[in-house]
């Protein structure tokens, strides 16, 4: 099945979204490292029915105005990493969990570490909310759109957005 991609301009930056007949496949970073999210050939079509539909909702969620998406996820990974990304969905809009927390949430409790790496492979930045996960005291650690985006997005959800 082949993959579509249009750009998409954030508050947070340009955004590449990605797309399959099936879901969205990836939400990615300007700055992305290409070895962090491995994707095949990509045609543009910015008026594919999924990026169309993620944008959408995109927009929504940054006016404010939505707080879970709805969009079609066609997640690409392990089984392992597919659980990890599953759990992210739980999380609810504003509230963040820790790598021990989700390790749990999988029924993986020692498998905090994993979860850490399995996190930063997740392809699908915002929608499926890693940033919403952060130490267990509370820090936040690594995020593929930087640190200051992931505290960003957290205030943003929180009510208190500040500037980038």
């Amino acid at each position: 099945m082949s993959l579509v991609e249009t750009s998409f301009p954030s508050p947070v930056g340009d955004l590449t979204l990605v797309a399959s007949d099936a879901g969205l496949v990836a939400v990615l970073w300007e700055d992305d490292d290409p070895d962090r999210v491995r994707l095949t050939m990509r045609d543009k079509r910015p008026d594919h029915p999924m990026l169309v539909q993620a944008a959408e909702q995109l927009n929504a969620y940054f006016a404010g105005n939505l707080r879970r998406f709805t969009v079609p996820l066609d997640f690409r990974g392990t089984d392992f990493q597919r659980q990890v990304w599953a759990a992210l969905l739980t999380i609810p809009f504003g509230e963040t969990r820790s790598y021990g927390d989700i390790a749990r949430m999988i029924g993986s409790p020692t498998a905090s570490r994993a979860v850490g790496a399995a996190n930063g492979r997740n392809p699908i930045s915002i929608i499926a909310p890693c940033h919403r996960v952060v130490g267990a005291n509370g820090a936040l650690t690594g995020f593929a759109g930087g640190v200051e985006v992931k505290r960003w997005l957290l205030d943003f959800e929180r009510g208190q957005p500040g500037l980038l």
